[in-house]
């Protein structure tokens, strides 16, 4: 059995392109692997709350001289940081907003990159202490961006993502959404086809 951490980071309920894709990959996730534990974390419902002194304070104080918003923010970042630990396989549902990742997703980012717990500095550079995980990353895009200069989403996700360890990343964009014709609806079939063969 494995853990699968699902991350989605749209600031929209209905008519998201993101959790239309998010609800496809767990219904064939499932499918495949009925015995997988799925957990889902909607940072729109439950924002996390952006770095701050009280979570600086949190991780780098020790226990005893720590308030009590410190601590309360070490725990909320412990919370994160043990559900991508447990996690084998990540999914992040990530819309492009204004050429990279919503806030929310940046905010939680900034929680679970951890000095000491998701990788840690050595003699010869950082080192990604999250190896042997599989992550995916579910775009939703207004323009086509995919190889473009405009594309910051991919790039900084792929870094951050290997400076953890973590290496197996598949990118899957709906690209398109927001032009006329037929780019929304060839857009979201091509991510569509490429996500029936993920499970």
């Amino acid at each position: 059995m494995s853990n699968v951490l699902i991350i989605e980071s749209s600031a929209r309920q209905q008519d998201s392109f993101s959790r239309q894709l998010t609800e496809q990959f767990i219904s064939q996730w499932r499918e495949v692997h009925p015995a997988d534990l799925i957990t889902v974390r909607d940072l729109a419902v439950n924002p996390i709350p952006h770095l701050d002194a009280n979570l600086l304070g949190g991780w780098m104080k020790p226990e005893a001289q720590r308030s009590a918003a410190e601590q309360s923010s070490l725990q909320r970042s412990n919370e994160l940081t043990d559900e991508l630990l447990a996690a084998d396989v990540l999914v992040m549902a990530a819309p492009m907003y204004n050429f990279a990742i919503p806030s929310t997703l940046k905010a939680w980012l900034d929680h679970v990159l951890r000095a000491g717990v998701t990788f840690k500095y050595t003699e010869t550079g950082p080192q990604g202490l999250l190896a042997g995980k599989k992550a995916y990353v579910l775009t939703a895009r207004g323009g086509i961006y995919a190889g473009s200069a405009a594309d910051h989403q991919e790039p900084y996700l792929r870094q951050v993502m290997a400076f953890i360890g973590i290496h197996d990343v598949t990118f899957i964009h709906a690209e398109g959404m927001n032009l006329g014709g037929d780019f929304q609806e060839k857009g979201l079939n091509q991510a569509r086809a490429q996500l029936s063969a993920v499970a």
